[in-house]
């Protein structure tokens, strides 16, 4: 007969199943779990949402809203990034810097950027008798091109046409207006106008209506100058009637709204139609044999006499002939690239150079070190650099051989062949000087360039002495100094920077 165990007794109890005893921290596991997933999966819908709907419509837009806050208000992220353009920020071989100035009552900016001509005399000479000679300064972010433009100095010293206003405001509406809903119409209106009343048209700089549709928001070209220029182009290659806005790409647009603005051109006739010369191409020989066959000069040399050319920032010609443009990278990847925020993937809109934002517009592509990336631009902008500095030279010392010869005696007829040489070479040397990448759109092109105008100022010397008067040959025997040259009158109607 088995025994009563007492109450006191040490016996264990039989040891539950393990599955039993963690059941409760499986469940709150499992439960944590659903949790978690559940919440990752609102997350992904979220998010997907986002991406379907990348803006909230705060305000109605129409193509008459050319305030960029209003914009803004349904795009922050951009409009924040837009309004970054303030920043003044230099690389090695570009960019600007805040150089702190009095404002007074003629000229408020208490800030402008440095200038160019103080760092190299030898461009006074390029241009003696023009009014960049005056003032040429580093550019600066496009919050700035109205303001920089209203006060540059050239505008004291000769008459610019309201045509300026083209690439120096936001001048969509403002066209429209002027021309009675006629884009061009309106265009053609402002560019007769004298360029302190054209200004009193226009209120804001480059903004968002000048590259996007308001309703579609798709990217648009709105410049007249450019619409008809790449017509002329797109004629000479054998497309008849070429349209922009409805047969280019979506990737050639993510160029072409930029080429709207960063380009050659020139005022042409009375009326200071603005015309981009590429009835013949974009590369600089067809350039300026679309020059040479129309017969146009911005000014006569001040020191030399010949009839030259002011080259203007011709980005997207020389950007055209580089390896970026031929394997279909727009100027929007380099320098709007793409950044995520949040589920939204937009274009970064603090437009800058590529060697400030290296991760995201470089290294998309480029899978190298910032350092080694960095260094590689920085090895083709120190060789064109001095490269340029020797085109200079050369340039410098054809139009004192030229000045010395004239003060000799020689006559026009004599100096002819050295002024042709001048012309051109001025041209080639100024029009790798005024493209803002200081080489590095097309590396062996910018080489090619300076090359021929070397060429050709070594040319012209030869030719002034083999025709110089006996008088004028002595005259020229010694290398002209590259010496600035002081502040001459001006001509023409200077517009760029």
């Amino acid at each position: 007969m088995t025994e009563p165990r007492d109450e006191g007794s040490t016996t264990k109890s039989p040891r539950k199943p393990a599955l039993q005893r963690y059941l409760p921290l499986i469940t709150i596991g499992a439960a944590a779990a659903a949790a978690g997933i559940a919440a990752l999966l609102v997350n992904i819908f979220e998010h997907k949402q986002e991406a379907k709907n990348p803006f909230y419509r705060v305000v109605e837009l129409d193509d008459t809203t050319e305030d960029p806050a209003v914009w803004g208000k349904n795009f922050p992220i951009q409009y924040d990034s837009y309004r970054r353009t303030v920043d003044q920020k230099r690389t090695r071989f570009g960019g600007s810097e805040a150089v702190p100035r009095t404002p007074t009552e003629a000229d408020p900016r208490s800030v402008v950027a440095q200038s160019k001509l103080e760092e190299d005399g030898r461009l006074k000479t390029m241009w003696a008798g023009y009014a960049f000679a005056h003032d040429f300064r580093e550019e600066r972010g496009h919050a700035y091109m109205l303001e920089d433009q209203v006060f540059t100095e050239r505008q004291l010293v000769t008459q610019q046409p309201g045509t300026c206003i083209h690439c120096h405001a936001s001048v969509y509406v403002p066209y429209k207006k002027a021309g009675g809903g006629d884009l061009i119409r309106g265009w053609e209106a402002m560019n007769k106008m004298p360029f302190q009343e054209a200004r009193k048209h226009v209120t804001h700089p480059v903004s968002c209506i000048d590259c996007h549709d308001p309703q579609t928001m798709q990217l648009r070209v709105t410049r007249p100058g450019f619409l008809e220029g790449i017509r002329a182009l797109k004629a000479s290659m054998g497309q008849e009637n070429y349209d922009v806005n409805t047969m280019a790409t979506q990737q050639e647009m993510r160029s072409y709204v930029c080429g709207q603005c960063h380009v050659e051109y020139h005022f042409k006739g009375p009326e200071k139609r603005l015309v981009y010369p590429w009835a013949k191409g974009l590369k600089v020989d067809e350039i300026y044999a679309y020059y040479e066959e129309t017969g146009f000069s911005d000014w006569t040399h001040a020191e030399s006499g010949a009839k030259v050319l002011k080259a203007q920032h011709p980005e997207f010609e020389m950007w055209n002939q580089g390896v970026h443009a031929r394997s279909g990278v727009a100027c929007a990847d380099c320098h709007m690239p793409y950044q995520r925020v949040g589920a939204a993937k937009v274009s970064d809109h603090h437009i800058q150079s590529p060697l400030l934002n290296i991760n995201r517009a470089c290294q998309t592509c480029h899978r190298w070190p910032e350092d080694e990336l960095r260094q590689r631009v920085e090895t083709i902008q120190e060789r064109h650099f001095e490269t340029r500095n020797r085109a200079l030279d050369a340039l410098t010392a054809l139009i004192g051989d030229i000045q010395r010869a004239k003060a000799a005696g020689a006559t026009d007829e004599a100096l002819a062949g050295a002024r042709a040489a001048q012309r051109k070479c001025q041209f080639f040397v100024d029009f790798a000087e005024a493209e803002n990448s200081s080489g590095f759109h097309a590396p062996q092109e910018a080489m090619r360039i300076l090359a021929s105008a070397i060429d050709t100022c070594r040319s012209g010397q030869l030719a002034l002495r083999d025709g110089a008067p006996a008088g004028a040959a002595g005259a020229i025997a010694a290398p002209a100094a590259a010496e600035p040259a002081g502040d001459a009158g001006t001509a023409g109607d200077a517009g760029g920077r």
